[in-house]
């Protein structure tokens, strides 16, 4: 498998935000309230740009392809995904546009809180290179550019190109949208609840009408759950030390993805998916704790 890393080409397309991260002994109960913070950072995040990241790290070539506005946190989030080799000449800095800010806040268990300004820039699609599909090994991409992702999709559907769907919370018409267009659905719970009404395993089998080749949930510490062929299949969580969970589910993607690209059976691309994820976790921030495809195979040996 590591031996073809760099053979996986997948193009990440979505959200990249700023990332403004607090860390705290206890998050907001809900009042007015006022809490102190015991650490503070600013590091790039957003879905599709972390899990471009993620597959980077792991050996893949990976490209993004985004928006953002021409400001000071749109030029940082550029600089800091080309700097971990990701090809960014399709990340689009719009000079009327304003970057996507998230605030994020961290308890002492990992679990978070976010407040996410989605950006403020154009939805037409029409400047993307779609001819640069051809040459992917997978496309991922997440819910908040409708736009980008149905030009994206189709293009791969076309050419016999993996889809990869990450289903964060959405409006229910973008996925009405989306998900004809999907080979690889993968919902977080949230998401799913929201979508359907529920998030069990039995409402995974209502996915059946939009003939998705994979429908999944991530149940974070419960593992995922998915059906393929109509058959229901789960794949347990890795335990790890929490320290923060920013992120672990876009890292998931990302490395689902990657995997799919390689050719790997869906079994063995979840497994792989959640030992990257759960490694992530014993370290701050939604990047920090990537691991190398060395050291995830090293964990995966070990923790079987």
């Amino acid at each position: 498998m590591a031996s073809k890393a760099k053979r996986a080409r997948v193009i990440c397309l979505g959200l990249s935000a700023l990332d403004q991260i607090w860390r705290v002994d206890q998050r907001f109960s809900g009042e007015s309230e006022k809490i102190r913070s015991l650490d503070y950072s600013t590091l790039g995040g957003g879905m599709a740009a972390n899990a471009a990241v993620a597959i980077a790290r792991l050996g893949g070539s990976a490209a993004f392809w985004g928006r953002g506005g021409d400001d000071a946190a749109g030029h940082e989030m550029r600089s800091a995904l080309s700097a971990e080799g990701i090809d960014v000449a399709n990340f689009k800095l719009f000079p009327e546009g304003r970057s996507s800010v998230s605030g994020v806040i961290v308890d002492k268990s990992g679990e978070r809180q976010i407040v996410n300004f989605r950006g403020s820039y154009p939805e037409q699609a029409d400047w993307l290179p779609l001819d640069a599909v051809a040459g992917a090994s997978a496309v991922l991409a997440d819910p908040r550019w409708p736009e980008g992702a149905v030009a994206l999709f189709g293009r791969a559907r076309a050419l016999g190109i993996p889809t990869v769907l990450d289903g964060d919370v959405a409006e229910a018409a973008i996925f009405e949208r989306l998900l004809p267009l999907t080979d690889h659905a993968v919902f977080s719970e949230p998401a799913l609840a929201a979508f359907l009404g529920s998030a069990d395993d039995a409402s995974l089998a209502k996915m059946a009408r939009f003939n998705c080749r994979i429908v999944a949930v991530t149940r974070g510490h419960e593992g995922v759950s998915w059906y393929e062929n109509g058959s229901l299949q789960k794949q347990a969580a890795f335990r790890v030390s929490v320290v923060d969970t920013t992120g672990a589910g876009d890292v998931f993607h990302g490395a689902y993805a990657f995997a799919i690209g390689m050719g790997l059976a869906v079994r063995d691309a979840m497994q792989f998916a959640a030992a990257t994820a759960a490694l992530k976790c014993e370290h701050s921030g939604g990047r920090a704790g990537i691991p190398s495809i060395e050291n995830c195979l090293a964990f995966m040996r070990t923790n079987q």
